[in-house]
């Protein structure tokens, strides 16, 4: 596949490529792009165009365009979804649940924005009285989107649709891994009508194309979804030129289990939130934090249901789960498995590389709260540590020891318990009576501390990506 760069499908001009492989069989799918600063010049040069041409059409017509796109998007759902389970190693299941979210969020952000209004400010100011004044939203111009390779599809829905919503120009940085699905959803929405100046999808290494685009002039912020490492360098590359920033980074997120909750829910939401997508999730729960009560019942319960789990050919539905992103991802999982050993944990399931990329679910005991993998350590993988605790206030302690705080998960009969737990802990969401890998359209998806900046969702990113303008009519009422 080509880069999209002004409505026009381009190779590099500096003719250079990058292999896209199938990271279950290892087998070539395609070759895209790996484009040069003089690539990127080009993109910026149209994206100012852009920002002009789409700032400047009416929301009704940005909006019939963006609906020609949600009604003629389901048409391709199976087209995208293979596409993304061949480059990704996401069980096709998967697969078609996460594309078919894109026209829903699409449409969500839609009407959001067609019901952003502007204020009228009271004649509270003496001597103001014979003025007007009011606000309206304005785009913030150009928008540097950055994607990660987890859950591609609907991260770019998260960011595109808001931005295009809200008249913004847009410049899509794929991942590596995986950037074929979105250069094709790219391709339909500017086929649909999005002016190629307003929406351009460059495809490179991170350390070269989303470094040049996040220092330029020429941008007017940033939304990325990736690792808090990186999230702290490019916050400090868009500093230079006071870009804003909206970063959704890393997590270790923790699902409390006490005593009286239901096991079996318990179990089903553990299983469900570490196991999809192979555990590759920032906000899937890594961290089992459970009452000593139950702690022994719970993992031996837990480690019978994943014994039944099938993993194999990511294209076959019979199968439970897919593999892990490339080979890379899966020995990183495998030296935090044994860093976790050496620090004193047992492992009773699992800790195994199958077939290069594919991972054993493995579940970890005898984990203590002073454990890297207790604290700080994320493992993007369907590795299960359980962690034991007596008191609610032991247990919230050890949830918010961790630098990150995306979210969280309590499992317990009792109300009073839950929301005194919620409460306190230090994270942007929390879900009672289930994990913490839960996400809303509406909600302000984001975390506390080193897990973001900025929330996503439609009651957060319309107003995030927008600017306000005040308008003056002095002595209009004369």
């Amino acid at each position: 596949m080509k880069m999209l760069i002004g409505g026009q499908k381009k190779d590099s001009l500096g003719g250079k490529t990058i292999n896209i492989f199938n990271p279950a069989n290892g087998e070539l799918i395609d070759t895209v792009p790996d484009s040069s600063s003089e690539d990127l010049d080009l993109v910026l040069n149209h994206s100012l165009n852009g920002k002009k041409i789409w700032g400047s059409t009416p929301l009704h017509e940005r909006s019939k365009i963006l609906l020609n796109f949600i009604d003629n998007f389901s048409s391709h759902i199976d087209e995208l979804a293979e596409l993304l389970c061949i480059e990704t190693g996401k069980n096709i299941k998967e697969a078609r649940l996460e594309v078919a979210l894109v026209p829903v969020i699409f449409r969500r952000f839609l009407e959001g924005a067609n019901h952003m209004y502007g204020i009228t400010l009271p004649d509270s100011q003496p001597g103001g009285e014979k003025d007007v004044i009011f606000t309206r939203r304005e785009s913030l111009g150009t928008i540097v989107c950055i994607i990660p390779f987890n859950f591609p599809a609907s991260t770019y829905a998260y960011k595109v649709a808001p931005a295009l919503a809200t008249g913004n120009s847009i410049i899509v940085k794929p991942p590596s891994d995986n950037p074929l699905t979105l250069i094709r959803i790219t391709e339909l929405l500017v086929e649909c009508g999005v002016p190629g100046d307003a929406l351009q999808i460059v495809t490179g290494s991170g350390s070269v194309v989303g470094r040049y685009l996040v220092g330029s002039p020429d941008i007017d912020a940033v939304s990325l979804t990736g690792s808090t490492e990186v999230g702290i360098e490019t916050a400090k590359q868009a500093s230079s030129n006071l870009h804003r920033v909206f970063l959704e980074l890393g997590g270790n997120d923790a699902m409390i289990v006490f005593e009286d909750g239901d096991i079996n829910l318990a179990l089903q939401e553990a299983i469900m939130a570490r196991t999809t997508n192979c555990g590759q999730i920032c906000i899937a729960t890594k961290r089992f934090i459970v009452q000593n009560s139950i702690k022994d019942e719970f993992t031996r319960q837990l480690v019978e249901r994943l014994n039944g789990l099938k993993i194999g050919d990511p294209m076959d539905s019979s199968y439970d789960m897919g593999c892990l992103i490339n080979e890379a991802a899966a020995v990183k999982v495998k030296e935090q498995v044994e860093h976790t050993l050496k620090q004193g944990a047992k492992c009773v399931l699992g800790g195994h590389i199958i077939k290069n990329t594919f991972f054993e679910p493995t579940v970890l005991t005898d984990v203590t709260a002073d454990m890297d993998i207790a604290r700080d350590m994320e493992v993007f993988g369907p590795v299960f540590p359980v962690i034991g605790f007596d008191t609610l206030e032991e247990a919230v302690e050890i949830h918010n020891a961790s630098v990150y705080g995306l979210n969280g998960g309590i499992i317990t009969k009792d109300t009073s318990k839950a929301m005194k737990a919620a409460y306190k802990l230090e994270c942007g969401t929390v879900v009672l009576n289930g994990n913490g890998r839960y996400r809303h359209p509406d909600i302000a998806f984001g975390g506390y501390k080193m897990s973001g900046i900025g929330r996503e969702g439609v009651s957060a990113t319309l107003e995030e990506l927008t600017q306000v303008k005040t308008i003056v009519m002095k002595g209009i009422l004369n």
